[in-house]
């Protein structure tokens, strides 16, 4: 198969309607392969360089306190395992863009030339919030929720002794989490320009969607403590209202280019 046959978007009768589902399942399947593909390459890219991702997410734990020691590997395959584990999340991190790329050719077919032309933009920006995201929580927030963690236990008088497993646990889904937060306002910004969702909606559901958020983070929280949970929630609610305005300001644009 080509090159160009990858990315291409799959093509639409005039009627969606008269497409048989059979098909919608077979583009489906081929969007789930391409996707799996690219995300095995990735792992295996990451895999082969797994020395270099422990010493990355082991950096915070150093940094916090030299009395934290070295983590402890209880189990005889803790190391393929948690191997795996970080070549996983670090292939996502690698391989997002095409991720995106790819959904965006299933669910979004449809698209005329010129949205197209706006697509690739697209993803890069929602590439970068997504790295924007991991990094404010890796060399910001990481740092002060394990020294948190760590002065805590020593208050109540414990050693920590923190195994590979569950601190590994902790670092990507936490990390990952905030990185997939920051994507809100390209979620947001997409229904806004699909005429899913407008302004006036935003404002006056602003209560439940902070409420949603809460549930969200709470979901995506590696731990069930209030700090870890207002760490992860706040800056979402701050990113859903920077999109009312930004929607507000969209709308507004679009009713200024249409009466010209």
């Amino acid at each position: 198969m080509a090159l160009q046959d990858i990315f291409k978007f799959r093509e639409l009768p005039e009627s969606e309607t008269t497409k048989p589902f059979l098909e919608h399942l077979e583009d489906l399947r081929w969007t789930v392969v391409k996707m799996a593909i690219t995300l095995v390459i990735a792992m295996i890219i990451c895999f082969a360089f797994r020395s270099i991702l422990v010493r990355v997410t082991q950096a915070p734990l150093h940094e916090v306190s030299s009395q934290i020691g070295t983590l402890k590997a209880l189990g005889i395959t803790d190391s393929i395992l948690i191997s795996f584990h970080l070549a996983f999340y670090a292939g996502i991190v690698l391989s997002f863009p095409l991720l995106l790329y790819f959904l965006a050719e299933f669910v979004l077919p449809a698209l005329t030339a010129v949205e197209k032309r706006f697509l690739l933009p697209a993803i890069f920006a929602s590439f970068a919030l997504f790295l924007l995201g991991v990094f404010v929580c890796y060399f910001w927030l990481l740092p002060k929720t394990i020294l948190f963690f760590f002065r805590d236990t020593k208050s109540l008088g414990w050693e920590p002794t923190w195994t590979v497993q569950q601190y590994y646990s902790f670092v990507t889904r936490f990390t990952l989490g905030f990185g997939l937060a920051f994507e809100l306002p390209v979620v947001v910004l997409a229904l806004v320009r699909f005429g899913l969702m407008t302004y006036k909606f935003m404002a006056r559901t602003r209560p439940y969607a902070v409420v949603l958020i809460f549930i969200l983070a709470t979901i995506i929280t590696p731990t069930p403590d209030i700090l870890t949970l207002i760490a992860m929630a706040l800056p979402m609610c701050l990113l859903y209202e920077s999109c009312i305005w930004i929607a507000w300001f969209m709308e507004r644009r679009h009713s200024g280019s249409a009466v010209g």
